[in-house]
């Protein structure tokens, strides 16, 4: 199964990654999480440390994949879960779908891919270019990380319609949204009903999660020092719990950008009748 993983950038995408890989490898299964982001941190949180890139190895190489050995880009991280960087071109030049393609390539070389029962591909914020949507070319699920925020929202809508366009000629769907650092989601009810999808799981705002980035933990190696934090685990474990029932998934149909800003924005403009309700049923108690 080949996972990819996308959502705004800064939304807590790496880090909710990571955490899935190692619920699924908590389910037994052998993972491989591929980062494809120039920063190269996707896979912190498992390693402790920026690994070498692929591409900065293949520049040494002379990109003479025969002479890449297996470990100089593939390193153990918490959990048994193995790890890749990809990285990416120069600042403003090259592109990164040719950097996952190459990347792709490689590993297949090294037989890296029949190897694993899950293979997460963790990619850069939004998709603004067909390159960044590359690894959904490779993929079988795509997973959606958001907020109950405009901007989040907006750029899940772009994912979206990424995924409806790769389904066209891929095996590929959209399993579904999660949240994260969410406390609530109206938001997001108000945007799965224009544009029907499934919800995985919504992550409320809990600061152990910003703080295991900084630490380069995952909440699983975290729990190992405080049990209280097991609750946490329990968001990702059921997040991979539904992914390994090999979900149906969606091929979803996306809104245009401006029906999109038009429906966001009335939420935020004109408040739902609930609301009012609610404020003369309080009264109503008083």
């Amino acid at each position: 199964m080949k996972i990819s993983v996308y959502g705004k950038g800064g939304i807590g995408k790496s880090t909710t990654s990571c955490n899935i890989s190692v619920a699924l490898a908590k389910r037994g299964k052998k993972v491989l999480q591929i980062g494809c982001d120039p920063k190269h941190d996707s896979t912190f949180t498992l390693t402790g440390f920026l690994i070498p890139t692929i591409i900065d190895t293949l520049q040494e190489k002379n990109f003479h994949y025969e002479d890449v050995w297996p470990e100089e880009v593939i390193y153990k991280g918490y959990g048994g879960v193995d790890c890749v960087e990809a990285g990416g071109p120069p600042a403003g030049a090259g592109c990164g779908g040719y950097v996952v393609g190459e990347t792709v390539k490689l590993l297949k070389e090294l037989n890296a891919f029949d190897k694993y029962d899950v293979i997460l591909f963790d990619v850069l914020g939004d998709v603004v270019c067909g390159g960044f949507a590359a690894p959904l070319n490779y993929s079988d699920y795509c997973l959606i990380v958001t907020d109950n925020g405009f901007d989040a929202l907006f750029a899940a809508n772009r994912i979206a319609a990424s995924v409806k366009e790769k389904a066209r000629t891929h095996r590929l769907r959209l399993a579904g949204l999660i949240g994260n650092r969410t406390s609530k989601r109206d938001l997001i009810d108000k945007y799965i009903e224009a544009v029907p999808m499934p919800v995985l799981e919504i992550l409320p705002l809990i600061e152990d999660i910003r703080v295991s980035r900084v630490k380069g933990k995952t909440l699983f190696e975290m729990t190992e020092s405080d049990p209280s934090l097991a609750y946490v685990c329990d968001y990702y474990l059921n997040i991979a719990d539904q992914i390994l029932a090999l979900p149906e998934g969606v091929v979803p149909q996306g809104a245009q950008d401006r029906e999109l800003f038009a429906l966001l924005s009335d939420f935020y403009l004109n408040p739902v009748a609930e609301k009012k309700e609610e404020t003369e049923l309080d009264l109503l108690m008083v």
